[in-house]
């Protein structure tokens, strides 16, 4: 029994109820779900209250296109923050089913079946959703409680009857849980092809060979991609006719990115490859790029996180300024600094909310990186047994993480590139221009520049602090003590 109760995880009939939360990764997943709660909250609080002061406005108190496009754009932030932490939680649990592959083994070894195995990962998938979503709203209504009382103190049309306790309130916090759900059973359908046969192993990801042999997921993500590009080529030519083309392009990006996730493991190890030769040939940037390469699953899933949230950034930054060089054009004469300046606050603050999803994928990569460096205490022993000190497995874990980033990187910018310039063609094609009042027809991508500034230098950021943790676990167990380690 003791051997059996050494690789069994706590559960209702081994430990406490809830035993499992104090497992690594629960915490940064309840974290990533309270994020994408108090964010959609919040967006519903700032929609109910910025339509409120321009219904106490005395000029456009009675137009409501202003109030509907403020509260589309907060439905469309909410889904895309609930959209990237539902990829992130799902990579954060098949990263948590790679690590108990050998205790899920065990377990159908003494008689659990694989569906009721995959059904236990589900239900601690909707209560991480639950506490996350509890903590977020709480969260979102103490943050729009302080905001209201903000505008009281700047603004001159300060609504009177305006209530936090707004009919949709619940809303985003309902559908946070319900993702993460949804994403836990969809990180474990693993659990299905783990054998019993694997009791006798560790905890292993899938090699670049086994990985090639999915060919229904592959299948799938090419006609999610192909469907995807289909319909922003589309949006694009819709667009030349009318504005409405955005909406066919917006559904196009979110078939396309979703092809693009789900075979990560098919686009990310050719970039992870041209990046690892940017890091010389030393042992350790080479033992940090074959890491990357050997098991591409982990990689991609580590990558893909952070190549949303820079896709989400740019496209934004990209479709913003391309608008306005466009409006720019059909200024004539010398244009004064205050005529942008609405447009340019509207940016900032666009920025600064799309953000919000870019701190999610951020937080799925140091949870994901860490899972690794714990899951491989095993192999980080036996390269300290062989020679290498803790100051080359540190450089080696901070060049994977490195290796990946700069990779993920890469790859949302030119991702954000190409979405952007798609979103502001797919919505401005259309739009009269002077001096004859024709169709802009194609409309040049505008790159700003200061923004790809600051995505770089918040990927470097974000790497070091990746790999804080990571590279302090890979040097505090001993080599004997890593190499006795299941």
């Amino acid at each position: 029994m003791t051997a059996v109760a050494s690789v069994v995880p706590e559960s209702r009939a081994t430990g406490p109820r809830l035993g499992w939360l104090r497992d690594r990764g629960m915490g940064a997943s309840i974290l990533v779900a309270a994020l994408s709660a108090a964010f959609g909250v919040l967006l519903v609080e700032i929609t109910a209250y910025i339509g409120a002061v321009l219904q106490a406005d005395p000029f456009i108190g009675d137009s409501g296109t202003l109030a509907f496009v403020v509260a589309l754009l907060s439905v469309l932030l909410t889904v895309v923050a609930m959209y990237v932490a539902a990829i992130v939680t799902a990579n954060t649990f098949s990263t948590i089913i790679a690590g108990r592959t050998r205790q899920i083994a065990l377990l159908r070894l003494i008689g659990a079946t694989a569906r009721s195995q995959r059904a236990e990962v589900g239900t601690q998938g909707l209560v991480v959703g639950l506490i996350g979503a509890g903590l977020g709203l709480l969260a979102g209504l103490v943050l729009a409680a302080i905001g209201v009382q903000v505008g009281a103190q700047f603004l001159d049309n300060v609504p009177t009857s305006f209530s936090l306790a707004q009919p949709f309130v619940a809303l985003p916090a309902v559908g946070v849980a319900l993702t993460t759900w949804a994403a836990a059973w969809a990180g474990s359908r693993r659990v299905l092809s783990v054998t019993p046969l694997q009791a006798l192993g560790g905890a292993v990801e899938r090699t670049h060979e086994e990985v090639s042999g999915t060919q229904g997921r592959h299948i799938g993500a090419w006609i999610l991609l192909l469907t995807g590009a289909a319909l922003l080529a589309g949006g694009v030519v819709v667009g030349l006719m009318t504005p409405l083309g955005v909406v066919v392009a917006f559904f196009g990006g979110v078939l396309s990115f979703t092809g693009l996730a789900l075979g990560s493991v098919l686009f990310m190890p050719p970039v992870l490859r041209l990046v690892g030769r940017m890091f010389g040939s030393s042992a350790t940037a080479r033992l940090a790029a074959e890491n990357a390469l050997r098991y591409p699953e982990r990689s991609s899933r580590m990558a893909i996180g952070v190549v949303m949230g820079v896709t989400l950034v740019t496209m934004f930054a990209v479709a913003l300024e391309s608008a306005k060089r466009l409006m720019m054009s059909q200024v004539t004469g010398e244009v004064p600094d205050e005529f942008f300046a609405p447009m340019d606050a509207f940016a900032a603050i666009m920025m600064v909310l799309v953000a919000v999803s870019a701190v999610i994928a951020a937080v799925g990569l140091v949870n994901l990186l860490t899972i690794g460096v714990v899951q491989r205490r095993r192999e980080l022993g036996l390269l300290r047994s062989i020679g290498l000190s803790n100051g080359q497995v540190r450089r080696m874990v901070l060049l994977e993480a490195t290796h990946i980033t700069v990779a993920a990187t890469l790859t949302g910018l030119v991702l954000g590139i190409v979405y952007g310039w798609i979103a502001a063609q797919s919505l401005l094609g259309s739009v009269p221009t002077l001096p004859d009042f024709v169709p802009a027809g194609l409309v040049a991508p505008q790159i700003p520049w200061i923004p790809v500034a600051i995505i770089v230098a918040s990927t470097a950021v974000l790497t070091l602090v990746a790999a804080a943790t990571p590279t302090r676990l890979a040097t505090r167990v001993a080599p004997v003590e890593a190499l006795a380690a299941d």
